[in-house]
């Protein structure tokens, strides 16, 4: 069996009209994209349609991604940017055709492995980040987060917007690191 190519030449080959390389591209990344569009929440049909956005995205930037080597990482990130935009558009709706009850299985173990790495990045971070977004995570309001920390009620807020801040970069570091 050959060897597969770097992701680096594929993108090179892909910008070059190379049919092989984008089925390369697809063969394998798009599993993933597929099953991060799902534990977003998307049905079928709206997967379908992050999907061929990132895709599209990947197209209309070829050239112009900073680190080839990483490009899977840049598609999950895009499908999931795709998937969030259709959610803000349009909050998904439970479908006739997609029984409630049947968890895609790749969609659960994606979003277990999810929470875990989320998890394992907020036990990095300095406090009182860590204890903010633990006490936020179980739904404590701000002046509960004061009260046990004891912080000042207004610091809260913005405290709590730079603890997350913070979280966004690891976590984006992260995916870009896959």
């Amino acid at each position: 069996m050959r060897d597969l190519r770097d992701p680096a030449e594929l993108l090179t080959a892909a910008a070059k009209d190379d049919r092989a390389a984008w089925d390369e591209l697809e063969a394998r990344f798009g599993p993933r994209m597929w099953a991060v569009a799902r534990a977003c929440g998307l049905s079928t049909v709206d997967a379908a349609d992050a999907v061929q956005g990132a895709w599209l995205r990947l197209l209309q930037h070829l050239t112009d991604i900073r680190d080839p080597a990483s490009v899977g990482g840049w598609l999950v990130t895009t499908v999931r940017r795709e998937a969030l935009l259709m959610q803000r558009k349009d909050p998904p709706l439970v479908s006739a055709a997609e029984p409630v009850g049947e968890p895609d299985p790749a969609a659960a173990v994606l979003e277990a492995d999810g929470r875990r790495r989320l998890w394992q990045t907020v036990s990095t971070l300095d406090e009182p980040c860590r204890s903010i977004l633990e006490l936020v995570a179980n739904e404590a309001g701000n002046q509960q987060v004061a009260s046990r920390l004891g912080l000042p009620a207004g610091s809260v807020g913005p405290t709590k917007a730079r603890c997350l801040e913070k979280l966004r970069t690891l976590l984006s570091l992260q995916e870009t690191a896959q």
